[in-house]
């Protein structure tokens, strides 16, 4: 697998990215996780890498890192079962895997645990504008004033703590699905194109024509929803989404 296209200048001087935020890259193979840290440090981010889970662990425990770029297959375990424990320990750290399996089930099953996925072989420069993307979901709560909750029906969103309330009862929601589900309730009850969503939620300057990430995140939007009610979020068949 080789990485296509991009820069690998060396850190400083870039453009576009968080600045400050600090990224681990989790990546055994030692060209591809060299490619990744020279184009994310050109980009302002800070960088560290492991090669296998072990490493990976003890380094997020000591530094905090505010983003994750996993590969699904490490020597020593899966990438996505790193990303859960590491969102164990900090529920706000923005996950982003990299896998080289492109089937819909492999997809579904990184997205269930991280905010977005990458298939090999990829783009340098759409990696580091994925990371940007979910950095600024993850850690808009830091430059947010206090706001009133947002209502709809019996959906209580509140946009300082990003938490969400049905009925009076917390859900708990991925920064992800927090956001989706957001733009859903800021668009009452309108139906909401996939390309827009995709757009205002995932930040894709060019919507991905074969993009299954919308569909996925609104299945587990209705499944964590319907378990304190009824059915919200509808579709529009061939158009998009929106609430009932």
């Amino acid at each position: 697998m080789t990485a296509e296209g991009g820069r690998a200048q060396g850190s400083g001087g870039g453009s576009g990215g968080d600045a400050g935020a600090t990224v681990l890259v989790v990546e055994d193979e030692e060209s591809i996780a060299d490619v990744l840290a020279i184009a994310l440090r050109y980009h302002r981010f800070q960088v560290m890498t492991a090669g296998t889970v072990r490493e990976a662990l003890t380094l997020a425990e000591r530094t905090r890192p505010d983003a994750a770029l996993l590969d699904v297959m490490l020597p020593d375990g899966d990438g996505r079962a790193l990303g859960r424990e590491l969102r164990v320990r900090r529920p706000d750290l923005a996950l982003v895997f990299v896998t080289a399996r492109d089937a819909p089930a492999e997809i579904v099953g990184a997205l269930g645990y991280g905010d977005d996925y990458i298939t090999k072989p990829f783009n340098i420069d759409e990696v580091v504008a994925r990371v940007t993307a979910v950095l600024r979901r993850t850690r808009s709560g830091d430059v947010l004033p206090q706001r009133p909750p947002l209502r709809y029906g019996d959906l209580e969103l509140d946009e300082t703590t990003y938490s969400v309330h049905r009925e009076g009862r917390t859900v708990e929601l991925t920064p992800t699905e927090y956001a989706l589900l957001r733009f859903l309730v800021r668009n009452g009850g309108r139906v909401v194109p996939k390309e827009q969503l995709l757009r205002h939620v995932w930040q894709y300057e060019h919507t991905p024509a074969d993009s299954t990430v919308v569909e996925t995140y609104i299945s587990y939007l209705r499944r964590k929803l319907a378990v304190l009610g009824p059915p919200v979020i509808t579709t529009r068949r061939g158009v998009g989404y929106g609430l009932a």
